[in-house]
């Protein structure tokens, strides 16, 4: 086989590759509707399914119009990107036949896609966190700027070539560009919208209010975890060279790994606390042990993979149980899952990567978290102030399916009046 022929072959292979890990990031998007679905109570799971299939919508389009160009258009280094440029052509059949380290490997739309479906992972993030009390369409126009704007801005940082990028900041696939950032959006809206109600009571104790669905649940923290080899999988950007393919299955190990390793912690852990086995605990031990190895899962061995997900499955439980005392009211842990194990995950990338430094890893942390939170508690609150944020006692009481969407998602089991 001639040069050019292993050249066109290599590209067209790297493509697919790049698009079915797209596709598996994509299904995602039925995980993050499963899980939430499936813990959330029965009367406002059609609201939540709502939520989640609507994001997806919103995400695609705005990262079309406005998030692609924001996020990858300005110079190397800078803070504020430009928008100067759109999505154009596709690379020439010259240009990938030259050769050389310049020269494209992969089709330009396959990289659109999949960068599309991650925004829209990060912004799954946020619906669950904010569930059963807020308003659809309020959290419908958070999420155009949150997609459109918000995650565009800090994931230029890094991975558009800006400030980040330059000062060394690490994060192979999103601990803290992704995760982070959904779980700092979500806190911000949690803040504003305050705690379902009987969740707290008046003497400071806290009330369980337990999911309608677990099989729901752990059938969607499957599917998370499955789509996660595309997202870390995919992030390698090509794998049609011995190298890449190599690295590649160290990434797919390594991922399956942490979320084996943060299960089997939250599980032990959650036993210990509550003296029985807490299968909610479990899944998001699973989910958090899958944040914290998306940083850098690369480098490590399969066993170093297992024990960054361990502690990232430990930190979940009790970051859980801590923001249930100080009141802050998240129905699936997404803060927790997203927030504190993406945290964990970017730090632990020092402990396995010569080339991360503490400095640069936190100064990444810090960034994102600050733009992020400030960025969303002002469009929350405008969001707020215009159109409120917080459907009324009655439509909560009720469920916000039908004061949201007219419709339940179990009507046979609702008694008839």
């Amino acid at each position: 086989m001639d040069n050019t022929a292993l050249t066109a072959l290599q590209y067209g292979f790297d493509t697919f590759y790049f698009l079915i890990c797209g596709a598996l990031v994509m299904w995602m998007a039925a995980g993050f509707a499963m899980l939430e679905a499936g813990l959330v109570r029965a009367k406002n799971t059609t609201e939540i399914l709502t939520k989640n299939v609507a994001l997806f919508a919103i995400a695609c389009v705005m990262y079309l119009l406005v998030g692609y160009t924001i996020m990858y258009s300005s110079p190397e280094g800078g803070i504020l990107p430009s928008l100067g440029f759109l999505i154009g052509d596709e690379h020439s059949v010259e240009a990938v036949l030259a050769g050389g380290e310049d020269a494209p490997y992969y089709a330009a739309r396959s990289d659109f896609f999949f960068q599309i479906v991650f925004a829209a992972t990060c912004m799954s993030i946020v619906s669950g966190a904010v569930a059963e009390r807020m308003k659809l369409w309020a959290f419908i126009a958070f999420a155009v700027v949150m997609t459109g704007i918000i995650y565009p801005v800090q994931g230029f940082w890094k991975w558009g070539g800006g400030f980040l990028d330059a000062a060394g900041f690490l994060d192979f696939a999103g601990s803290s560009v992704v995760h982070m950032a959904g779980a700092t959006a979500a806190l911000a809206g949690v803040l504003l919208l305050g705690a379902r109600k009987g969740k707290y009571g008046a003497k400071g104790q806290i009330n369980a209010i337990p999911g309608a669905n677990l099989p729901l649940a752990t059938l969607g923290m499957f599917i998370l975890w499955m789509g996660w080899f595309g997202f870390n999988g995919g992030s390698q950007l090509k794998m049609s060279t011995i190298e890449d393919a190599n690295a590649v299955a160290q990434v797919f190990v390594n991922t399956n790994m942490g979320a084996a390793g943060g299960l089997i912690a939250a599980l032990i852990v959650a036993r210990i606390l509550f003296g029985k086995t807490d299968l909610t605990m479990a899944i998001n031990g699973a989910l958090a042990g899958l944040v914290s190895i998306t940083a850098e899962p690369l480098t490590p061995s399969a066993l170093q993979a297992t024990l960054i997900g361990g502690v990232g499955g430990v930190l979940v439980v009790f970051s859980i149980l801590a923001l249930d005392k100080i009141r802050i009211d998240d129905p699936v842990g997404a803060i927790s899952v997203h927030g504190v194990a993406g945290i964990w995950g970017t730090l632990a990338v020092c402990l396995t990567n010569g080339e991360a430094t503490l400095g640069a890893q936190l100064l990444g942390i810090v960034s994102i978290f600050a733009w992020v939170f400030i960025a969303s508690l002002i469009v929350w609150a405008i969001i707020k102030t215009v159109f409120g944020l917080r459907v009324s006692e009655e439509e909560e009481y009720e469920g916000v399916d039908l004061a949201e969407c007219g419709m339940e998602a179990y009507p046979e089991f609702t008694s008839k009046k």
